[in-house]
């Protein structure tokens, strides 16, 4: 308890890191030492106060756009376009793309529930010769007595020829086969988290945008300008696959401060001038 009150009385480190000393000293006496910890109402706690999400003007959206090419920038329009989180994102499949409808289905997502939101029609064409590729690489896999792809929830072994059907194959697979440590299987995995987040600090970084963005801003700028734009606040929740509208509320602040600020004391003095 006295650890945990000096964190955050005398390093005032952030509420997250002293969680996460929290949860590691729980483990600790739990899980190794086996003895059970007092009571810990009496310690002092970092206060996690609220932060605004960092959002992209529209302008900045297509400055970035601008400075990502091929498959780059098809990913980070659909991330922005969807409002897909980086791991939804990774995990598509062929059948969870709905072109005539004009959907992506996302499956398993946060708290393991599944939902659909928009696909764009800008990336349709795109999305298309994309999947062409994929499918031949496909192909060649098949031919050359590879071609599974992993299959959730022991799906494989209900059927266990899906795992080289088509439909089933990642969106965005990886360049490389590898071995699967579940099963030992050769396989091809989806792109990795880490290729999605080069792509978009590259694309941030050659547009010279200052702000603090990460994969997950194109999902905070998603919400955002769909607000703006006039979409009630429940459909951007579905969209998002929030559980509470309280935490899409946070997003009303934000297009608030972007697009009904008021005008400062100090312009209105030159404005005549």
């Amino acid at each position: 308890r006295d650890y945990l009150s000096y964190l955050a009385l005398k390093k005032r480190v952030s509420a997250s890191t002293q969680n996460q000393a929290f949860n590691a000293l729980l483990f600790l006496f739990r899980n190794v030492l086996k003895l059970e910890l007092g009571d810990l109402s009496k310690t002092v706690r970092a206060k996690q106060g609220q932060r605004l999400p960092v959002v992209l003007s529209r302008e900045e959206v297509q400055e970035l756009f601008k400075h990502a090419e091929g498959l780059n920038r098809l990913i980070l329009q659909l991330l922005y376009g969807a409002g897909i989180r980086l791991m939804e994102l990774a995990r598509l499949r062929v059948k969870d793309v709905d072109f005539s409808s004009s959907l992506l289905f996302v499956r398993d997502g946060k708290g393991d529930k599944d939902r659909s939101t928009i696909l764009p029609e800008v990336v349709k064409k795109e999305l298309r010769l994309h999947l062409e590729k994929v499918k031949t690489l496909h192909k060649k896999d098949l031919a050359l007595g590879y071609g599974e792809v992993y299959l959730p929830n022991a799906l494989e072994r209900k059927y266990p020829n899906a795992a080289k059907e088509w439909h089933w194959q990642y969106v965005f697979p990886s360049l490389k086969l590898s071995v699967d440590p579940r099963s030992g299987k050769i396989r091809r995995h989806h792109i990795s988290d880490k290729a999605i987040q080069d792509a978009l600090k590259n694309a941030v970084r050659q547009a010279g945008i200052a702000k603090h963005a990460s994969v997950h801003t194109l999902r905070h700028s998603f919400a955002t300008h769909l607000l703006m734009n006039g979409v009630n606040i429940r459909e951007v929740q579905e969209l998002l696959g929030h559980k509470n509208v309280e935490t899409t509320m946070i997003y009303t602040h934000v297009m608030r401060d972007m697009s009904n600020a008021p005008k400062s004391p100090l312009d209105n003095l030159y404005k005549n001038k």
